[in-house]
């Protein structure tokens, strides 16, 4: 079963957010979610919960928790929602960073099976591309519920454009 990790900053919103839209739409896949820099042990706000509830996802049992090496290393892949993550990988575990890209990045260029993952991936080149604002997903944190519903509907919406590719 292939693994992603899907990572933000404090893995409070948005990681919380495209792990369980990816979950919905593809089960098949062995998916965590992790931070750059979290408080650990945190659960979901009430204002991640309105995001899911709007877009008609579950809330998942959720506690944050930091990014450590081996969920980065064990990973297939591993999907960022700003370049700031990709930056992290880069610097904190270079041995990944051929498999570490942003959500948007994702959508807009993996090429979709029959190709292994893997494949697809390397052609991509990603440890060396630069990376873009246009890639980020604006972190909902500090807003208001209506910032964290259409930080959920951008990632629905994303999502439903990859799980297709992967």
């Amino acid at each position: 079963m292939p693994s992603i990790l899907v990572l933000c900053t404090g893995n409070a919103a948005r990681s919380v957010m495209a792990g369980a839209a990816l979950g919905e739409r593809r089960p098949d896949l062995d998916i965590e979610t992790a931070g750059t820099l979290t408080v650990d042990g945190m659960p979901i706000s009430w204002r991640t919960r309105a995001a899911l509830d709007d877009v008609g996802l579950p809330w998942p049992h959720h506690a944050s928790r930091q990014a450590e090496r081996a969920h980065v290393e064990e990973a297939d892949l591993v999907i960022a929602l700003a370049p700031e993550h990709v930056q992290w990988v880069r610097r904190e575990h270079p041995g990944v960073a051929h498999r570490t890209a942003t959500l948007i990045r994702l959508v807009e260029t993996l090429a979709p099976p029959p190709a292994p993952l893997a494949q697809r991936l390397g052609a991509l080149a990603l440890a060396d591309v630069e990376l873009e604002p246009w890639e980020e997903v604006v972190d909902p944190g500090g807003g208001e519920v209506e910032q964290f519903v259409e930080c959920a509907r951008q990632i629905v919406a994303l999502i439903d454009r990859l799980a297709e590719r992967l």
